[in-house]
């Protein structure tokens, strides 16, 4: 599209005093967006600041009490996505909505499939995800299993299932969160090929460097409603972007000096999963011998002879691009999955212990999924706060719950945590993400923890958010916690960890010195390009 069209174009999207109630806050008031057809417009914001309201509501998930939408300069009302669909807007959740047990091509029809004579015709679907594909730079095998896919591959195959429905229009939601930064610059590729195309790209994100490397305008928004629309060129610095959205400096995750002591908190030793985790090795055969035995049958193993201790004061980063171990590590530690190996917290050897008593013997979980593993949306904060420590002051009295003290206690978290809610009453589903985050880090903090799991603790939560998150880690460590932190922003594990160790294809492959050490390099051992510094 010349630059002659783009000026005389009508806006792709336009919203004009978008206003969206719901009892006791008011998500979005009066927002003002316009959008320009044939361009990366990207939307930053706290958490709690309006942005995901304000999409469902441009995707017809949820209607505006108030306001006007737009698009391609028509007035449109939309009552569900598929009127969204209809006019030409896709959308890309954070959290991606395939099914694994399908192919790539299987996903990509679903719900809008091409038939003939009541079949399916995969002959038509195959050459127009072929077409798609190629115009758009998304290559992707139609016939592999999207549960065999990395994370850049999942993505490319959700945006090419809206391309398929015909978006023009497309909604990004956090799309780099699990990205590594080879896989991030693919994605602007992709991006950029797309806005060639003529079509339009709405870029929601916390990464304000991300934002600034791709965006050609910026929309901030701050407690629900708009406070900075401009062009790319007028942003000098991701410094000024944060403070337009929480009125601070942009924090950093550097640790400066070390805490790390002598003392042995944590103990992980030949720590093997098999695919099932149904088989641990036959007793008296050491794991060794078993691992070789598994691999000699072909049967995969989730990890493979994982050892790495953990001192009081230190924080283990766990480098790896999602599905190469990381989630069965915490699942074996936490008792959730069958392993084979020794787990020792101190001397005390756990490894027979059921999850209950792990955590009571001072296991600290921050999970990676805060909706699926970390909280009861539809109970209170304060019953949420008791999650996981149901047996244990000030949760427990006697036999019973207490309700009053569990009340308190989650009072002082809300205050000390900085969680924004209208009080301890309201429920988990209320809040926005990083209240959610906000609420369990605070429970697990609680309780004097001797050793903490931190699975992606800032993942979705903005700057003002993510500092504080920063600043709750780096004082426990300095009061001695041991912390296994598994994350996928890089800048946070170089930042906050002691020593890295690189996760890929369920066996630890590198030891790195997080001082000396780039996200590009990282990313490189991650990947496998680089190949790992300890015995495969």
């Amino acid at each position: 599209m010349s630059a002659d069209t783009l000026a005389t174009a009508r806006p792709a999207v336009e919203l004009e005093g978008i206003t969206k109630r719901f009892p006791g806050v008011v998500a979005n008031h009066d927002i003002r967006i316009v959008v320009e057809p044939g361009t990366v417009h990207a939307i930053v914001g706290e958490n709690g600041a309006g942005k995901s309201t304000l999409m469902k509501i441009l995707y017809g998930m949820q209607k505006p009490d108030e306001g006007t939408i737009k698009v391609n300069g028509e007035e449109v009302s939309f009552r569900s996505p598929s009127d969204a669909i209809a006019v030409g807007i896709g959308m890309v959740h954070q959290h991606f909505m395939l099914a694994d047990n399908l192919t790539v091509l299987e996903n990509i029809v679903l719900g809008a499939e091409p038939t003939r004579a009541g079949l399916l015709d995969t002959g038509r679907a195959r050459a127009r995800i072929a077409e798609l594909a190629e115009a758009h730079g998304l290559r992707v095998d139609p016939d592999r299993l999207v549960e065999d896919l990395g994370v850049g591959d999942r993505q490319r195959v959700e945006i090419l299932k809206v391309l398929y429905r015909g978006a023009r229009i497309l909604i990004l939601d956090e799309p780099t969160a699990v990205l590594v930064p080879q896989e991030v610059e693919e994605l602007f590729q992709n991006l950029r090929e797309l806005k060639a195309e003529g079509l339009t790209v709405i870029f929601i994100s916390h990464k304000l460097d991300e934002v600034l490397g791709i965006a050609d305008a910026i929309t901030v928004i701050r407690r629900g409603t708009t406070v900075a629309a401009m062009p790319r060129a007028e942003v000098t610095s991701a410094r000024q972007l944060a403070e337009l959205m929480v009125g601070s400096e942009l924090p950093t995750p550097e640790t400066r000096e070390s805490t790390v002591t002598d003392r042995l908190a944590f103990r992980v030793a030949h720590l093997t999963v098999e695919a099932d985790g149904h088989h641990p090795a036959p007793k008296g055969v050491p794991v060794e011998e078993y691992a070789a035995q598994l691999r000699a049958d072909g049967t995969r193993l989730l990890l493979d002879d994982v050892s790495f201790d953990i001192h009081q004061g230190e924080i283990l980063g766990i480098a790896g691009v999602e599905g190469n171990g990381q989630s069965e590590l915490i699942e074996a530690i936490m008792g959730i999955r069958a392993a084979h190996g020794a787990i020792a917290l101190g001397e005390q050897d756990m490894s027979s212990w059921p999850t209950l008593r792990r955590r009571e013997a001072g296991i600290g979980y921050i999970p990676e999924d805060r909706h699926r593993q970390g909280l009861l949306l539809e109970a209170s904060l304060w019953e949420n706060r008791v999650l996981g420590h149901q047996t244990r002051k000030p949760a427990r009295k006697g036999i019973w719950i207490d309700r009053r003290a569990a009340r308190e206690d989650t009072e002082r978290i809300v205050k000390d945590y900085d969680v924004r809610t209208p009080g301890v009453e309201t429920l988990a589903l209320a809040l926005s993400g990083g209240n959610q985050q906000k609420l369990i880090v605070g429970r697990e903090m609680s309780g004097e923890p001797r050793f903490l799991i931190a699975a992606h603790p800032t993942r979705g939560v903005d700057v003002g958010a993510q500092a504080a998150i920063w600043d709750h880690l780096r004082d426990a460590r300095a009061a001695g916690l041991a912390v296994l932190l598994i994350s996928a922003d890089l800048d946070e594990l170089i930042g906050l960890s002691d020593t890295i160790r690189v996760i890929y294809r369920g066996r630890l492959v590198a030891s790195l010195d997080p001082s000396d050490i780039t996200p590009e390099r990282l990313g490189g051992y991650m990947t496998g390009a680089i190949a790992g510094n300890e015995e495969s």
